[in-house]
């Protein structure tokens, strides 16, 4: 979430309302107190786009090639990534959203852990090869705030993995082990941006290898992400010639960018870029390095966490009272979560599916009556 030029409000807001009291220590996660889901009014994560069944699976990897850079006495650098993918049908349940430990870390209650989700843990994959998309989530925010846009995804034919990155949120491994973000306050982004590409890297190593839970095409992949996660995606495109395809939702640049230039699809999908100089200025020092396809895209109305699952679980569980109304605006604008939620999937699956399968969008060539709340900013 760590965005240098609105840290303030997005770090207190995420603390008091709904996601990560870490990024801000000195409000606690009882700010965010509300009552746990009565079990006859379960809540789900928004529909995905289709009715295809959906599997999902929970990796822990280890990279025993790295030490981890942020806790070396942890020893090797671990990983936890959520896994969806079109699937056989299944009589499974869908699994929650996420466990009541991690609900505790995040929200303050156990509520999290009485949504449910969509894919059924543990489903035998649907026969065939797959494009690969792997999401990063903001600074101080766990993997499960992608969890909408990842089932969408997957609804649509993609396998897709979402990656937790350690210490730079709190991350809950086997056996109830829950990692605090030690990160939390960094002044060195560039240097989270350039771990989480390493990360990612590692995580495709894993995926495209043998022995992988899923069947991935290695020539469609790419990597979309939120916020630090965004600019973590275009980072590792840089780096790593595997990587197709790029998309950042709302996610400032910390490191320079290419020199040569980086001739692969860049998508940038933002809120409220037009209205402040710092946001524009961050994103039009990298655009001019973006050799090959790029759209710049606009949410006006939209807020920093439009493009994560905070907007309709806020929906659900409500605002906390103590948010500065000046702040909730900017991390949620005035978006219905409906739209924020269709918008952001949309767009993303258009750009992969547009260059990861060769199918191209007008959503991308031009304003769309449907999406009236998008703009065209380059």
């Amino acid at each position: 979430m760590l965005n240098k030029t609105r840290k303030t409000s997005r770090r207190s807001f995420v603390a008091a309302a709904l996601l990560l009291a870490v990024a801000a220590p000195q409000l606690p996660a009882a700010a965010a107190a509300t009552a746990p889901v009565p079990a006859s009014s379960t809540a789900r994560v928004p529909a995905p786009a289709t009715g295809v069944p959906l599997g999902t699976k929970t990796l822990h990897l280890v990279d025993t090639a790295r030490q981890d850079p942020w806790k070396p006495a942890a020893g090797h650098r671990e990983l936890m990534v959520t896994l969806w993918y079109p699937a056989l049908p299944s009589p499974g349940r869908p699994a929650p959203y996420t466990s009541a430990a991690l609900s505790r870390e995040v929200l303050g209650t156990e509520a999290l852990a009485g949504v449910r989700t969509h894919a059924v843990d543990g489903a035998r994959r649907a026969p065939g090869t797959r494009p690969l998309v792997v999401l990063s989530p903001g600074f101080g925010m766990s993997r499960l705030t992608l969890t909408a846009l990842g089932e969408d995804l997957a609804s649509r034919g993609y396998a897709v993995a979402a990656v937790d990155h350690t210490y730079e949120a709190p991350v809950e491994f086997p056996g109830g082990r829950v990692e605090k973000c030690l990160m939390c306050g960094t002044k060195e982004p560039g240097a989270v941006v350039r771990n989480r590409a390493k990360d990612l890297a590692f995580v495709l190593d894993r995926l495209t290898g043998p022995g992988s839970e899923l069947r991935v095409d290695p020539r469609r992949i790419g990597v979309a992400g939120h916020s630090i996660g965004g600019a973590s995606a275009v980072e590792v495109m840089r780096e790593d010639r595997r990587v197709a395809a790029a998309v950042n939702l709302d996610g400032n640049f910390f490191t320079e960018p290419p020199a040569g230039g980086l001739n692969r699809p860049v998508l940038l999908l933002g809120a409220r870029r037009s209205a402040t100089v710092d946001p524009w200025e961050n994103w039009e020092g990298t655009w001019k390095h973006l050799t090959g396809w790029k759209r710049w895209l606009n949410v006006p109305d939209g807020g920093h966490m439009t493009f994560t699952d905070v907007p309709w679980i806020v929906d659900r569980f409500g605002m906390p009272g103590q948010i500065p109304p000046e702040q909730v605006e900017g991390q949620l604008g005035s978006l219905r979560p409906a739209r924020a939620t269709a918008l952001t999937r949309d767009y993303v699956a258009a750009f992969f599916d547009q260059h990861l399968r060769g199918r191209p969008s007008p959503l991308l060539d031009r304003p769309s009556a449907a999406y009236p709340e998008v703009t065209f900013l380059k």
